[in-house]
């Protein structure tokens, strides 16, 4: 610790830019490395493997996305109310545990080792909220928020193409596969994790322009829920189909490409890259708009935008006008334009418009909770009620709704927020024209 405090007296003298880069540069690798963890066992297969005639890979990603679900709803007061200094002590703590759960589905036979996916999904679904901590509340959160935000979409195309690489290049199984992938990134992410320590806590123009961020209790939790209830809701709506999809994507994309015919290991990475790139640029510019009401209207926008760029996309698919690789760009491209604001600067913004005290974690692992619920929710119905519907045709079928109800709750969104703000205007307007002069 000692150590720490002397490295960030000295790192807190750098140019603010310099201080911004490294932080966005530790986030983006934290959180990659975290992925290692989380997404290599859905680069197997498992194929011919069921158990209550249900494919076995299924179940693994039931399980671990239950946990994932149940740690975002304890994160609504685990992150909320988290003091900023052990914010490093629980990352290694909760990634540790995660990767003894794959050492143990790595020994324990198949149907009893699906037990070590939830025990791994649990610990793992805090990480984002501890490492966006150490982003928010800075005028350059937008920049560092987009650079981890990409850590979304690369980091699984290129954690499965590690992990099939180790399948194909050194014939490991896919059971020992995701603890050895996990080993690979162990001491990245010590490094990047110490990075993060190194930043200094955010300056007084910070908290000028972006308000000053506090835990939150019970009641003020509470509290900021019913002040916003309309948009919330509309938000839920929005993200919880976006985190559906984009889950689906994650833990099936093998299984879209091999429906199209298309068996190439090293796609994900091309595509996740491409989008990544657009993502990020898109996502940086918000930078530059200085007024927070202004910023949350893009933010709009982009994420209505995304809507758009899924529908098109999908119906030019399905009347063979594009070829798979360009639909799945576009389809990848739109759900990340509209997924990844959620988790970076769509609160941040909200909260500095309406110049509201608070965190973004509290926001996010409620919206996050929600999100995870409705995907199992989908898993669990889909593999139950439609199992002969492959996950090919049940991805084309469900972005398009995802398109259209998306886009419709994001314009009610939009307005609801635009109408608060000008009445919270109007009313700070009348109590200043009644105090007494």
């Amino acid at each position: 610790m000692k150590l720490i405090d002397q490295c960030r007296q000295k790192v807190a003298k750098w140019p603010y830019g310099l201080l911004s880069v490294m932080a966005a540069i530790s986030s983006f690798g934290a959180y990659t490395c975290m992925y290692a963890f989380r997404k290599a066992f859905a680069a197997g297969t498992f194929t011919g493997q069921q158990y209550f005639h249900v494919d076995y890979k299924v179940w693994l990603v039931i399980a671990q996305v239950i946990g994932y679900t149940l740690s975002k709803f304890y994160g609504v007061k685990f992150i909320s109310e988290l003091k900023p200094g052990q914010r490093s002590k629980y990352i290694l703590m909760l990634i540790g545990i995660a990767w003894l759960a794959l050492l143990l589905f790595s020994i324990i036979p198949a149907p009893y080792n699906i037990i070590c996916l939830f025990i791994n999904g649990f610990p793992l679904g805090l990480i984002w909220g501890l490492v966006f901590g150490y982003l928010e509340g800075r005028k350059s959160t937008e920049f560092m928020a987009a650079v981890l935000s990409i850590s979304l979409i690369f980091a699984s195309g290129f954690v499965k193409t590690v992990a099939r690489m180790l399948m194909g290049s050194f014939h490991i199984s896919e059971y020992s596969m995701p603890f050895i992938t996990g080993a690979l990134f162990v001491v990245p992410l010590l490094l990047f994790v110490f990075m993060l320590e190194l930043m200094p806590p955010p300056t007084a123009e910070d908290i000028r322009l972006r308000t000053k961020r506090l835990p939150m209790d019970a009641a003020e939790r509470r509290s900021f829920l019913q002040r916003f209830l309309p948009g919330i809701i509309l938000t839920l709506i929005i993200y919880v189909l976006l985190t559906i999809m984009r889950d689906v994507r994650d833990s099936f994309e093998v299984e879209i490409w091999n429906s199209m015919g298309i068996k190439d290991n090293t796609i994900y990475t091309k595509i996740d890259t491409i989008i990544s790139v657009v993502v990020l640029v898109a996502m940086s510019l918000l930078i530059l708009i200085k007024k927070n009401l202004k910023a949350f209207s893009v933010i709009h926008l982009m994420i209505i935008s995304g809507c758009v760029l899924i529908g098109i996309g999908t119906v030019l698919f399905t009347f063979n006008i594009i070829s798979p690789m360009v639909w799945m760009t576009l389809a990848g491209l739109g759900l990340y334009l509209g997924y990844v604001p959620y988790n970076a600067v769509f609160f941040e913004r909200l909260l500095a418009s309406f110049h509201y005290k608070g965190n973004v974690g509290f926001i996010i692992y409620v919206a996050d909770s929600m999100g995870y619920l409705g995907s199992v929710s989908v898993l669990i119905v889909k593999e139950l009620g439609q199992p002969t519907i492959s996950w090919g045709m049940f991805f084309k079928d469900a972005v398009l709704a995802v398109a259209v109800i998306g886009g419709i709750c994001a314009t009610l969104s939009l307005l609801y927020f635009l109408r608060s703000a000008r009445k919270d205007k109007t009313d700070q307007q009348e109590q200043l024209n009644i105090l007494p002069v």
